[in-house]
Protein backbone atom coordinates (compact mmCIF):
# COMPACT_ATOMS: atom_id res chain seq x y z
CA UNK A 1 0.00 0.00 0.00
CA UNK A 2 1.27 3.33 -0.74
CA UNK A 3 0.66 6.92 0.48
CA UNK A 4 -0.26 8.18 -3.24
CA UNK A 5 -2.96 5.12 -3.73
CA UNK A 6 -4.15 6.61 -0.59
CA UNK A 7 -4.46 9.81 -2.11
CA UNK A 8 -6.34 8.71 -5.12
CA UNK A 9 -8.77 6.58 -3.67
CA UNK A 10 -9.59 9.78 -1.19
CA UNK A 11 -9.48 11.85 -4.34
CA UNK A 12 -12.21 9.60 -6.50
CA UNK A 13 -13.87 9.73 -3.14
CA UNK A 14 -14.67 13.26 -2.65
CA UNK A 15 -14.95 14.09 -5.92
CA UNK A 16 -17.61 11.32 -6.95
CA UNK A 17 -15.36 11.12 -10.10
CA UNK A 18 -12.57 9.27 -11.66
CA UNK A 19 -12.14 12.09 -14.36
CA UNK A 20 -11.96 14.89 -11.92
CA UNK A 21 -10.14 13.03 -9.49
CA UNK A 22 -7.52 12.35 -12.11
CA UNK A 23 -7.47 16.23 -13.27
CA UNK A 24 -6.68 16.97 -9.14
CA UNK A 25 -4.23 14.78 -8.73
CA UNK A 26 -2.33 15.97 -12.00
CA UNK A 27 -2.19 12.62 -13.62
CA UNK A 28 -4.19 10.45 -16.10
CA UNK A 29 -7.53 9.08 -15.49
CA UNK A 30 -5.80 5.57 -16.42
CA UNK A 31 -3.41 5.89 -13.96
CA UNK A 32 -5.88 6.81 -11.27
CA UNK A 33 -8.25 3.89 -12.19
CA UNK A 34 -4.77 1.69 -11.90
CA UNK A 35 -3.46 2.18 -8.87
CA UNK A 36 -6.94 2.09 -7.10
CA UNK A 37 -7.58 -1.07 -8.84
CA UNK A 38 -3.97 -1.89 -7.36
CA UNK A 39 -5.17 -1.28 -3.96
CA UNK A 40 -8.33 -2.79 -4.26
CA UNK A 41 -6.74 -6.12 -5.19
CA UNK A 42 -4.17 -5.35 -1.80
CA UNK A 43 -7.08 -4.89 0.69
CA UNK A 44 -9.00 -7.73 -1.01
CA UNK A 45 -12.69 -5.56 -1.64
CA UNK A 46 -13.92 -3.01 -4.09
CA UNK A 47 -14.03 0.64 -2.80
CA UNK A 48 -15.97 2.07 -5.35
CA UNK A 49 -19.31 1.16 -7.08
CA UNK A 50 -18.68 1.54 -10.59
CA UNK A 51 -22.42 0.81 -12.10
CA UNK A 52 -23.15 4.17 -12.38
CA UNK A 53 -21.60 7.48 -13.83
CA UNK A 54 -20.71 8.62 -9.91
CA UNK A 55 -18.55 6.76 -8.16
CA UNK A 56 -20.23 5.68 -5.03
CA UNK A 57 -18.22 4.10 -2.34
CA UNK A 58 -19.02 0.93 -1.24
CA UNK A 59 -19.50 -0.34 2.50
CA UNK A 60 -15.68 -1.20 2.31
CA UNK A 61 -14.86 2.34 0.76
CA UNK A 62 -16.44 4.12 3.25
CA UNK A 63 -14.87 2.18 6.13
CA UNK A 64 -11.48 3.11 4.41
CA UNK A 65 -11.79 6.28 3.78
CA UNK A 66 -11.56 7.52 7.43
CA UNK A 67 -8.55 5.96 7.79
CA UNK A 68 -6.97 7.03 4.51
CA UNK A 69 -7.37 10.70 5.07
CA UNK A 70 -5.46 10.40 8.57
CA UNK A 71 -2.95 8.69 6.94
CA UNK A 72 -2.39 11.15 4.85
CA UNK A 73 -2.84 13.74 7.49
CA UNK A 74 0.10 11.73 9.29
CA UNK A 75 1.86 12.27 5.93
CA UNK A 76 1.60 15.75 5.75
CA UNK A 77 2.60 16.03 9.29
CA UNK A 78 5.99 14.34 9.28
CA UNK A 79 6.85 16.87 6.21
CA UNK A 80 5.83 19.82 8.28
CA UNK A 81 7.69 18.61 11.45
CA UNK A 82 11.07 18.10 9.08
CA UNK A 83 10.85 21.16 7.22
CA UNK A 84 10.33 23.46 10.39
CA UNK A 85 13.34 21.60 11.76
CA UNK A 86 15.54 22.55 8.36
CA UNK A 87 13.79 25.83 8.26
CA UNK A 88 15.32 26.58 11.73
CA UNK A 89 18.39 25.15 10.53
CA UNK A 90 19.42 26.88 7.06
CA UNK A 91 16.29 29.41 6.57
CA UNK A 92 15.98 33.68 5.79
CA UNK A 93 15.02 36.61 7.85
CA UNK A 94 14.66 39.93 6.36
CA UNK A 95 13.98 42.44 9.02
CA UNK A 96 13.04 46.17 8.79
CA UNK A 97 13.35 49.29 10.98
CA UNK A 98 12.83 52.41 10.63
CA UNK A 99 16.04 54.44 9.35
CA UNK A 100 18.66 55.85 11.68
CA UNK A 101 17.17 53.47 14.31
CA UNK A 102 19.37 52.81 17.36
CA UNK A 103 16.88 50.64 19.30
CA UNK A 104 19.18 48.69 21.05
CA UNK A 105 16.65 45.95 22.19
CA UNK A 106 15.84 45.07 18.76
CA UNK A 107 19.97 44.36 17.92
CA UNK A 108 20.20 42.41 21.62
CA UNK A 109 16.85 40.06 19.82
CA UNK A 110 18.96 39.65 16.77
CA UNK A 111 21.98 38.33 18.59
CA UNK A 112 20.23 36.32 20.70
CA UNK A 113 18.59 34.83 17.70
CA UNK A 114 21.94 34.04 15.98
CA UNK A 115 23.37 32.58 18.55
CA UNK A 116 20.37 29.95 19.28
CA UNK A 117 20.01 29.47 15.24
CA UNK A 118 23.59 30.05 13.15
CA UNK A 119 22.44 28.68 10.30
CA UNK A 120 19.79 31.57 9.46
CA UNK A 121 21.12 34.02 7.42
CA UNK A 122 19.43 37.62 8.83
CA UNK A 123 19.41 40.14 6.51
CA UNK A 124 18.32 43.84 7.70
CA UNK A 125 17.01 47.04 5.93
CA UNK A 126 16.00 50.57 6.72
CA UNK A 127 12.84 52.51 5.39
CA UNK A 128 10.27 54.37 6.82
CA UNK A 129 7.49 53.60 8.47
CA UNK A 130 4.93 53.21 5.61
CA UNK A 131 6.96 51.66 3.46
CA UNK A 132 7.89 49.00 5.84
CA UNK A 133 4.38 48.07 6.54
CA UNK A 134 4.15 47.46 2.78
CA UNK A 135 6.67 45.16 2.57
CA UNK A 136 5.96 42.96 5.42
CA UNK A 137 2.38 42.99 4.01
CA UNK A 138 3.93 41.84 0.62
CA UNK A 139 6.07 39.53 2.28
CA UNK A 140 9.28 41.03 1.11
CA UNK A 141 10.13 41.85 5.04
CA UNK A 142 9.15 39.56 7.96
CA UNK A 143 9.48 41.67 10.67
CA UNK A 144 9.87 45.42 10.82
CA UNK A 145 10.27 47.86 14.16
CA UNK A 146 8.37 51.07 12.97
CA UNK A 147 6.89 54.01 14.23
CA UNK A 148 2.81 53.78 13.82
CA UNK A 149 -0.41 55.42 14.84
CA UNK A 150 -2.41 52.67 14.82
CA UNK A 151 -1.72 49.64 17.37
CA UNK A 152 -2.01 47.12 14.48
CA UNK A 153 -1.63 48.26 11.36
CA UNK A 154 -4.81 46.31 9.40
CA UNK A 155 -3.53 43.02 8.03
CA UNK A 156 -0.85 42.54 10.43
CA UNK A 157 -0.06 41.21 13.39
CA UNK A 158 1.83 43.59 16.09
CA UNK A 159 3.42 44.33 19.40
CA UNK A 160 3.61 47.51 20.98
CA UNK A 161 6.70 48.16 22.41
CA UNK A 162 6.85 52.10 23.58
CA UNK A 163 3.69 54.59 23.52
CA UNK A 164 4.36 58.07 23.85
CA UNK A 165 2.78 61.81 23.41
CA UNK A 166 3.37 63.84 21.16
CA UNK A 167 5.47 67.22 22.33
CA UNK A 168 6.82 70.40 21.32
CA UNK A 169 10.19 71.03 21.87
CA UNK A 170 11.54 75.06 21.79
CA UNK A 171 14.96 76.79 23.29
CA UNK A 172 14.71 79.04 26.03
CA UNK A 173 13.21 81.86 25.98
CA UNK A 174 10.98 80.94 23.18
CA UNK A 175 6.95 81.63 23.75
CA UNK A 176 6.14 79.04 24.13
CA UNK A 177 8.90 77.85 26.85
CA UNK A 178 6.92 80.72 28.44
CA UNK A 179 3.74 79.17 28.79
CA UNK A 180 1.84 76.68 31.05
CA UNK A 181 3.31 73.03 31.23
CA UNK A 182 1.16 71.94 28.26
CA UNK A 183 0.37 73.59 25.15
CA UNK A 184 -2.60 73.52 22.57
CA UNK A 185 -1.84 72.36 19.15
CA UNK A 186 -3.31 76.11 17.76
CA UNK A 187 -0.57 77.41 19.54
CA UNK A 188 1.76 75.96 17.06
CA UNK A 189 0.65 77.65 14.33
CA UNK A 190 1.98 80.74 14.53
CA UNK A 191 5.38 79.36 14.68
CA UNK A 192 7.21 77.52 11.76
CA UNK A 193 7.30 73.68 12.41
CA UNK A 194 10.61 71.38 12.31
CA UNK A 195 9.43 67.39 12.04
CA UNK A 196 9.70 63.77 10.69
CA UNK A 197 8.77 63.44 6.88
CA UNK A 198 5.20 62.05 5.87
CA UNK A 199 5.58 58.08 6.01
CA UNK A 200 6.89 58.11 9.37
CA UNK A 201 4.21 57.58 12.77
CA UNK A 202 5.28 60.31 14.32
CA UNK A 203 3.89 62.51 11.59
CA UNK A 204 1.13 60.51 10.89
CA UNK A 205 -0.06 61.24 14.15
CA UNK A 206 0.11 64.86 13.83
CA UNK A 207 -1.10 65.32 10.57
CA UNK A 208 -4.45 63.41 11.69
CA UNK A 209 -4.42 65.84 14.92
CA UNK A 210 -4.29 68.74 12.58
CA UNK A 211 -6.70 67.49 10.06
CA UNK A 212 -9.33 66.78 12.93
CA UNK A 213 -9.30 70.26 14.21
CA UNK A 214 -8.82 72.01 10.30
CA UNK A 215 -5.05 72.96 11.46
CA UNK A 216 -2.69 74.05 8.55
CA UNK A 217 0.25 74.16 10.50
CA UNK A 218 3.56 75.87 8.25
CA UNK A 219 5.89 72.82 8.15
CA UNK A 220 9.57 74.53 7.80
CA UNK A 221 11.95 71.53 7.80
CA UNK A 222 11.53 68.10 7.86
CA UNK A 223 14.20 65.31 9.02
CA UNK A 224 14.50 62.31 9.60
CA UNK A 225 16.40 61.82 12.49
CA UNK A 226 15.52 63.06 16.11
CA UNK A 227 18.51 64.55 16.32
CA UNK A 228 18.51 66.86 13.55
CA UNK A 229 15.49 67.84 14.21
CA UNK A 230 16.24 68.78 18.22
CA UNK A 231 19.40 70.86 16.67
CA UNK A 232 17.48 72.81 14.13
CA UNK A 233 15.17 74.04 16.55
CA UNK A 234 17.88 75.05 19.20
CA UNK A 235 19.13 76.87 16.58
CA UNK A 236 15.82 78.84 16.11
CA UNK A 237 14.58 77.77 13.11
CA UNK A 238 11.32 76.31 14.11
CA UNK A 239 9.68 74.37 16.84
CA UNK A 240 10.14 71.13 16.99
CA UNK A 241 7.86 68.33 17.02
CA UNK A 242 8.69 64.97 18.72
CA UNK A 243 8.24 62.33 21.12
CA UNK A 244 8.42 62.27 25.18
CA UNK A 245 11.44 60.55 25.07
CA UNK A 246 13.32 62.27 22.18
CA UNK A 247 12.88 65.14 23.31
CA UNK A 248 13.97 64.15 26.72
CA UNK A 249 17.41 63.41 25.41
CA UNK A 250 17.67 67.04 24.50
CA UNK A 251 16.87 68.77 27.55
CA UNK A 252 19.90 70.34 28.33
CA UNK A 253 18.79 72.30 25.20
CA UNK A 254 15.05 72.84 24.61
CA UNK A 255 12.02 72.77 26.47
CA UNK A 256 9.56 70.33 26.22
CA UNK A 257 5.90 70.77 25.89
CA UNK A 258 3.16 68.39 25.84
CA UNK A 259 0.17 69.10 23.09
CA UNK A 260 -2.75 68.79 25.30
CA UNK A 261 -5.02 68.53 22.84
CA UNK A 262 -3.15 65.43 21.05
CA UNK A 263 -4.54 62.15 23.03
CA UNK A 264 -2.93 60.04 20.29
CA UNK A 265 0.15 58.44 21.30
CA UNK A 266 2.91 57.50 19.25
CA UNK A 267 3.84 53.98 19.12
CA UNK A 268 7.33 52.41 18.40
CA UNK A 269 6.18 48.82 17.30
CA UNK A 270 6.88 45.18 15.98
CA UNK A 271 5.19 44.23 12.73
CA UNK A 272 4.56 40.96 11.21
CA UNK A 273 1.73 38.83 9.21
CA UNK A 274 -0.40 36.66 10.40
CA UNK A 275 1.05 32.80 10.37
CA UNK A 276 4.40 33.53 10.50
CA UNK A 277 7.51 30.92 9.75
CA UNK A 278 8.60 28.54 12.58
CA UNK A 279 12.06 31.03 11.93
CA UNK A 280 10.15 34.15 12.72
CA UNK A 281 8.11 32.67 15.65
CA UNK A 282 11.68 32.09 17.46
CA UNK A 283 13.11 35.97 16.56
CA UNK A 284 9.57 36.96 17.90
CA UNK A 285 9.97 35.09 21.03
CA UNK A 286 13.92 37.01 21.49
CA UNK A 287 12.14 39.73 20.59
CA UNK A 288 9.41 39.66 23.71
CA UNK A 289 12.40 38.99 25.39
CA UNK A 290 14.42 41.77 24.74
CA UNK A 291 11.67 44.34 25.07
CA UNK A 292 9.96 43.05 28.51
CA UNK A 293 11.64 43.59 31.41
CA UNK A 294 11.76 41.27 34.56
CA UNK A 295 8.66 42.92 35.76
CA UNK A 296 6.81 42.78 32.40
CA UNK A 297 6.57 45.99 31.00
CA UNK A 298 8.13 47.35 27.99
CA UNK A 299 11.90 48.11 28.29
CA UNK A 300 12.95 52.01 27.86
CA UNK A 301 14.77 51.88 24.73
CA UNK A 302 14.04 53.28 21.54
CA UNK A 303 11.38 55.67 20.56
CA UNK A 304 8.11 55.44 18.86
CA UNK A 305 8.00 57.60 15.63
CA UNK A 306 11.80 57.25 14.58
CA UNK A 307 15.53 57.47 15.74
CA UNK A 308 15.75 57.41 19.94
CA UNK A 309 17.57 59.40 21.66
CA UNK A 310 21.40 59.42 20.92
CA UNK A 311 21.14 58.49 16.96
CA UNK A 312 22.66 59.95 14.32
Amino acid sequence: MELRQLEYFVAVAEEENFTRAAERVHISQSGVSAQIRRLEHELGAELFDRSARIATLTVAGKAALGPARAALAAAEAVGQAVGEVTDLIRGHLTVGMVIGCTVTPLFDALAAFHRAHPGVEISLLEDNSDRLVERVRAGAVDLALIGTATATPDGLDALTIISERLVVAVPAGHPLAEQRRRVALRDLTAHPIVCMPPGTGLRAVFDRACAAQSIHPAIALQAGSADAIAYLAARGLGVAVLSESMAANHHDRLTARTIDDVETPALLALVWKSRPSPALRELLVHSRQAFTKPDGHPDGHGEPMGPPPGSG
